[in-house]
């Protein structure tokens, strides 16, 4: 049966994380995390490279599954398949993962052609350029996605999640291998979504100025494990060494490592 689909207003959702695990052979990338999404927030989990963060966002996706504990959405076992049928959830690849012998029409197309989302040619055809206008990418519609810039690209990444309604958003290093002009704009675009369409958003992120600037809680993950769960204000407020560590990193220069990359500038 085909959805037709003519404004943003699926109800935004929940999330529980209950006590979960994550081994992959012997090793354990996530450790006993827990904390609840509230519908409609952003919610930024923010760490450093290798702590954990993406593997958590695929296991909210449902692809990866849980070594122990679990995830729900709306109070659905987000590691079945039936949950991401009965809600609708999209996620935007740090890599953008657009098909680039398309054009950006044609990749905004792609999935509600394929799952019967709407009626007819002209409907969807009508919902794409809806859609492509709300990010301002009207004029690159014909456009391949190697003929885009960096921010571009995230924006059409966004815009194909987008096209779907989708009551959980989730972003993956949304500002990665952008210059601070288009990291700018993709943060302020994050948080327009999220008041204009109510859609909850889990953000994943090493950029601490995204995390501080656009996330309503933000859960900073160490070594596969929460180290704090709390608002903007008091993560930079907190006395945890540890936290002040990734906010305020400080650079080692009797480091080998340092010495050797500042020789070779």
């Amino acid at each position: 049966m085909s959805r037709s689909i003519t404004t943003l207003s699926q109800k935004a959702v929940s999330v529980d994380i209950k006590q979960l695990c994550k081994r992959f052979g012997s090793y354990d990338v996530l450790h006993d995390v827990s904390f609840s999404i509230q519908p409609g927030e952003i919610f930024v989990i923010m760490g450093p490279s290798g702590a954990g963060k993406s593997v958590l966002l695929r296991c909210m996706i449902g692809l990866e599954k849980p070594t122990s504990g679990k995830i729900l959405i709306e109070g659905l076992d987000a590691s079945e398949q039936s949950t991401h049928q009965k809600l609708i959830t999209s996620m935007v690849f740090q890599s953008g993962a657009l098909f680039n012998s398309l054009t950006v029409f044609e990749n905004l197309a792609f999935y509600p052609r394929e799952h019967g989302a709407y009626h007819n040619k002209n409907e969807l055809t009508e919902k794409v350029f809806y859609t492509l206008k709300i990010l301002s990418l009207e004029k690159a519609a014909h456009k391949y996605p190697s003929e885009l810039s960096g921010g571009m690209k995230k924006r059409v990444a966004i815009a194909r999640a987008l096209i779907m309604e989708p009551q959980l958003l989730l972003y993956d290093e949304p500002t990665s291998e952008l210059d601070p002009t288009s990291s700018a704009n993709i943060s302020e675009l994050i948080g327009t979504l999220k008041e204009e369409f109510g859609v909850t958003s889990v953000v994943v992120s090493h950029d601490r100025d995204l995390s501080l600037s656009i996330a309503n809680r933000i859960a900073l993950i160490i070594e596969g494990k929460v180290r704090i769960l709390a608002t903007p204000k008091e993560v930079r407020e907190s006395q945890d060494p540890v936290v002040q560590d990734f906010l305020n990193p400080k650079i080692d220069i009797h480091n080998p490592r340092f010495r050797k990359t500042k020789e070779n500038l």
